[in-house]
């Protein structure tokens, strides 16, 4: 069987084309709505309007420049929109199994282990952990789909099904996140759509002028001349609400150093912005820096993960847990281990037979060699005991079966008899 690629068993819900080198949110084909939304008004303004005004100024040839300007705007546009489409946002990978390093246990949960009818502590992860960025505690959640602590700024895409690094938003109108790496291409964007939205706007209001200087009439009938360009000023108008609205929107953003989504949770829970580095560093930190290489290597082969036997796990808030938690993390992992050795050995009832049978093995035959009988009978509650150790270290005391009480009874007695014989 062929070795699959990092792409072809993603667990995202990302659309993958040209063999995993461009990667789409699910709902990527909602850009070509956005594609005719760009390239159907610009081709009524090139057709309706750019080519009337060829000839319109005093250097004859001068107005093919609107119109070379709207072809290469447009392309532009429609470059950084599929930059911001077909990047990765900043897509954190997951892991294949919980932190370790994270697990404690939970006193106030118990499992039973091996089907003895023993309860244990259940491992868990605490739902939040603390974490200094410029000198502040951030308080970070557990994702539990990743299965990490998500990094400050991380927040999962419940439409992609990823933790995305410096989380903006989901946008419906590109079909993909915005995060660390591809914010810089949708800012551009829409603001780039603004300002076409803007130069569109302007020339066909400007043709409708030259309209009504040409023929001595009103503007009414300039526009009944040219009812094109009254469509594109009622349509750059309506557009500018929301691509204008939403560049200033992101200006502001970017000045205080924040995310859409950072944004309406700082002004719903009152939290201070400790990201925020200065209106010219923020500007600095977005247009000026490198664009960080993706943590994802979605062409390489995948690497078969095995799945790792731990026990149940629990993810619980901090202010919930109860009972003794264990500092050390090193202890954690041995007795986990421990854990894990004792619920793969037999049941109960095959470790007895064990006993018995290692005892009646290794008896003499000769009974004059009391030594040797009580050595040999003093086996079982010895390995009894081992199997009892790990229980001991939690509880503080040893736990006994009965069998075994009654196995050293009857090794007592026969000690007995053996002596009384031995005299006579």
């Amino acid at each position: 069987m062929a070795a699959k690629r990092v792409y072809q068993v993603w667990k995202g819900s990302n659309k993958f084309i040209c063999g995993g080198r461009l990667v789409f949110g699910p709902d990527a084909r909602s850009m070509f709505v956005t594609l005719l939304l760009i390239i159907v008004p610009v081709i009524i303004f090139c057709v309706c309007v750019a080519r009337h005004l060829r000839h319109e100024f005093s250097s004859y040839n001068s107005g093919y420049a609107i119109l070379a300007v709207a072809v290469l705007f447009t392309i532009h546009v429609l470059v950084v929109l599929f930059l911001t489409s077909s990047a990765d946002p900043g897509i954190v990978p997951r892991n294949p199994h919980p932190p370790e390093e994270e697990l404690r246990y939970d006193a106030s949960v118990s499992v039973d282990v091996g089907g003895a009818g023993r309860q244990t502590p259940s491992l868990h992860l605490p739902r939040t952990k603390e974490v200094i960025v410029n000198g502040l505690a951030v308080r970070v959640k557990y994702c539990e789909t990743c299965m990490l602590y998500r990094p400050p700024r991380c927040s999962h895409c419940s439409i992609c099904n990823n933790c995305v690094e410096r989380f903006d938003h989901h946008c419906p109108w590109v079909g993909q996140c915005i995060g660390l790496r591809n914010y810089r291409y949708f800012f551009m964007f829409v603001s780039s759509a603004t300002i076409l939205c803007i130069y569109v706007f302007s020339l066909s209001a400007f043709y409708i002028k030259v309209l009504a200087d040409n023929y001595e009439g009103t503007v009414w009938k300039a526009m009944k001349e040219s009812p094109a360009s009254v469509i594109l000023m009622a349509y750059c108008f309506i557009s500018l609400w929301f691509v204008g609205g939403l560049t200033g929107f992101h200006l502001y953003l970017i000045g205080t150093n924040q995310t859409t989504y950072e944004n309406f949770r700082y002004r719903a829970d009152g939290r201070i912005n400790v990201f925020n580095r200065g209106c010219l560093n923020n500007f600095l930190e977005v247009f000026c820096t490198k664009v960080r290489p993706s943590r994802n290597n979605f062409r390489a082969f995948a690497r078969e993960e095995v799945p790792r036997p731990l026990a149940s796990i629990t993810v619980r808030d901090r202010d919930d847990l109860g009972g003794d938690r264990r500092p050390k993390v090193e202890d954690d992992l041995d007795i986990g281990e421990d854990l894990l050795k004792i619920s793969q050995r037999r049941n109960i009832e095959e470790v007895n037979e064990d006993i018995r049978s290692r005892g009646s093995n290794d008896m003499p035959h000769n009974t004059s060699e009391p030594d040797s009988i009580l050595s040999s009978d003093h086996r079982a509650p010895t390995i009894r005991s081992d199997a009892r150790h790990s229980s001991w270290e939690r509880s503080g005391k040893w736990e006994v079966a009965q069998d075994v009480l009654a196995n050293s009874n009857v090794t007592e007695s026969r000690n007995y008899v053996t002596s009384k014989e031995m005299r006579q």
